[in-house]
């Protein structure tokens, strides 16, 4: 397994962690839980943007429109990420800067309150992640990479914290799903998930 595959395989476990640390009692205000968990976040969030670029390398589209939607699902992932990054520095600043949780609001309301800061953080800007995510998936099922149901998956995983963040952990584990087949030798895969057999 590659580098960029076993970053791919990892983000996932420690997006769950993330997930996992904020339903713990005491989490979501300063303190070791919120650090731990903003943490494993940012550092999920890096493995993510890494294995996505495998995973862009795995499509290799033939025809220029291809390569065009997978250059630009791409672009929208690390975009994302770097967004995405950006909030997670956020979070962590406040959370070790913050003496409490009323200084922690205080403190985020100061941030957002500058131009720019809300829709490149915390909405437009990691909104491209999940974009780029699903694009990158459906290429890659589209040329058999992954299977059919991989997209599926990533778009359920994506959802999820939109219904609540409390299902942050369900999601982590349907992405390691999602990209699991691409730990499996390299080849084509069928609808099933598993190698595809030579004709």
């Amino acid at each position: 397994m590659n580098p960029g595959t076993k970053a791919l395989l990892s983000a996932p476990l420690l997006l769950t962690l993330y997930g996992t640390v904020r339903l713990v009692p005491g989490s979501r205000q300063p303190g070791p839980g919120w650090t731990i968990g903003h943490l494993a976040l940012f550092a999920g969030l890096l493995l993510l943007g890494i294995g996505l670029a495998e995973v862009h390398r795995r499509i290799r589209p033939r025809t220029a429109v291809g390569r065009t939607a997978a250059g630009a699902g791409l672009g929208a992932t690390v975009l994302g990420v770097a967004c995405s990054l950006g909030q997670a520095g956020i979070d962590l600043y406040v959370g070790a800067a913050a003496a409490d949780k009323a200084e922690q609001h205080a403190m985020f309301d100061r941030i957002q309150s500058h131009a720019g800061v809300v829709p490149a953080f915390y909405s437009a800007g990691p909104l491209l992640l999940y974009v780029g995510l699903l694009a990158l998936a459906v290429g890659a099922a589209v040329v058999r990479r992954l299977p059919w149901w991989s997209p599926v998956l990533v778009f359920l995983a994506s959802a999820l914290p939109a219904v609540t963040l409390d299902l942050l952990p369900v999601g982590g584990l349907l992405y390691l799903a999602a990209f699991a087949p691409l730990a499996r030798p390299a080849g084509r895969v069928s609808a099933s998930g598993t190698p595809a057999r030579a004709a």
